[in-house]
């Protein structure tokens, strides 16, 4: 199954990649506008991995976030959203 996540270069994002790459055989398509709270570092184990893809994109990108729908056709939609406040 594939399964589309925003937001996975964060904290919370980060770990459910982490989770979800070692206790699953799912492909992770980690879509991340890479800002202030992303880290490349926090994903430990995913980063690399086979079953990973990271996209930079902004999900307010609408052609871009179209593109990886049709490219990744995901079964799931998780969507994490940080704010700065």
């Amino acid at each position: 199954m594939n399964i589309l996540l925003t937001g996975g270069l964060g904290f919370i994002g980060s770990a459910v990649v982490r989770r979800l790459i070692a206790n699953t055989d799912h492909v992770v398509v980690n879509v991340d506008k890479e800002t202030y709270a992303a880290s490349h570092e926090a994903l430990d184990g995913a980063r690399g991995h086979s079953r990973h893809v990271h996209v930079k994109a902004d999900i307010c990108d609408a052609e871009a976030i179209s593109a990886v729908l049709a490219q990744w056709q995901p079964e799931v939609v998780m969507l994490l959203i940080c704010t700065k406040r």
